[in-house]
């Protein structure tokens, strides 16, 4: 395969895995070009730390934390991921080859003992922080939006078309609670 059009579907994929919209109820930011779809709300789902929904179905990426045996985190793989897939009566799922390389899967990168930086494998212009916080004494994910940060409960990616190597993108959304207001909020990214 070409190189040039191998990054640009990787890039491609990594923007619809990381740019997806994290929905918490605020409607207004999606107001403008919505998905057509209802998306359900993943319920007790053991160390959830987010989720993904997109276009074109409900099935939903679960990022979760990766506890070992022993009850400590995995420091080389510290999140773990699958799906939900609402589409086939909600069984659980593993990301095949594909999806982990190239789309929806994680690298991670220790920063300290109880801190992480994690980037989508599809689109590393967005890094997440993973990092246990003192409030409560679990760990959370971070991601800085136009300027704000925000722990993140979900990602939501519109897809309008496209294939599976070169999706349709209109933009991402992440949803969660602002750190400085303390507040749920919807940032949208374009990604062009």
């Amino acid at each position: 395969m070409n190189k040039l059009l191998f990054k640009y579907i990787t890039k491609s994929l990594i923007v619809i895995t990381i740019l997806v919209n994290i929905i918490s109820g605020n409607l207004l930011a999606q107001s403008k070009n919505p998905s057509p779809l209802h998306f359900p709300t993943p319920k007790n789902v053991d160390n959830m730390l987010f989720y993904i929904q997109r276009d074109p179905n409900i099935n939903t990426a679960i990022y979760a934390i990766n506890y070992q045996e022993n009850g400590k985190i995995d420091k080389n793989n510290p999140i773990k991921a699958y799906w939900i897939r609402y589409a086939e009566k909600g069984e659980k799922k593993d990301f095949s080859y594909m999806q982990r390389k190239f789309a929806y899967g994680l690298e991670s990168k220790t920063l300290d003992n109880e801190e992480f930086e994690i980037q989508f494998v599809s689109y590393k212009k967005l890094p997440l922080t993973l990092k246990k916080i003192d409030s409560d004494q679990k760990y959370h994910v971070f991601v800085s939006v136009n300027q704000k940060r925000i722990l993140v409960e979900k990602i939501f990616v519109r897809i309008e078309g496209g294939s599976f190597w070169l999706p349709n993108v209109k933009y991402a959304e992440v949803t969660g609670i602002e750190t400085s207001s303390n507040k749920t909020i919807t940032e949208r990214m374009l990604l062009k």
